[in-house]
């Protein structure tokens, strides 16, 4: 029964924290929803394997290997983007932090702890999401504007398609025979655009 008790308090205690880094952190700073799923599960399911097996022997080299396994993930459908990587790097860790510190910190010392991580991840979201870009490639047909010349009218261009400030751009490759360029267009992720 005080283990079932246990058990029931850092679950829940897991869930809340995982809540925070995933719909407070992530969900604020990425408009991607559909690693939502994948977070709170591996969340649930990391922290009741390692809570449930905590009393065998090798508790940290499963641990460490829940880590090694779950870094070289690559679903089939699609690469994971290193930043929701990373974001699942640190949903496993709060899972193996929560599950397996029962006998090392008290309460009060795991929630410092939680906090610890989460406010750092918050600092971070803060002062990086200055610099975030994200990107489009485009394929673009008006050989007229590719020239250096015509960079402006490349820039209005490409924006009145994209309805989109561009922040820069890169021209990947040209072909010359069909008359299209593969153009790379960047822009900030909180909106604010810069002059190229």
């Amino acid at each position: 029964m005080e283990n079932l008790t246990g058990l029931a308090i850092r679950f829940f205690f897991n869930l809340i924290f995982t809540i925070i880094v995933v719909v407070l952190l992530y969900a604020k700073s990425s408009k991607r929803k559909d690693f939502y799923f994948s977070y709170f599960a591996i969340s649930i399911a990391v922290f009741l394997l390692c809570f449930l097996l905590e009393n065998v022997t090798f508790e940290l080299g499963f641990a460490l290997g829940l880590f090694a396994l779950f870094g070289i993930i690559r679903y089939r459908t699609d690469t994971i983007p290193p930043k929701e990587m990373s974001y699942l790097f640190v949903i496993i860790t709060v899972s193996v932090l929560n599950a397996l510190s029962k006998d090392y910190f008290t309460y009060t010392e795991l929630t410092l702890v939680n906090l610890m991580l989460v406010g750092s991840l918050w600092v971070l979201e803060k002062t990086l999401m200055i610099r975030q870009e994200e990107s489009m490639v485009i394929l673009y047909n008006n050989m007229d504007n590719i020239h250096k010349n015509n960079e402006t009218h490349l820039v209005k261009d490409l924006e009145q398609l994209t309805g989109r400030t561009i922040k820069r751009f890169k021209v990947d490759r040209i072909d010359y025979n069909r008359k299209i360029a593969w153009i790379t267009l960047f822009f900030d992720v909180n909106g604010h655009s810069k002059k190229i």
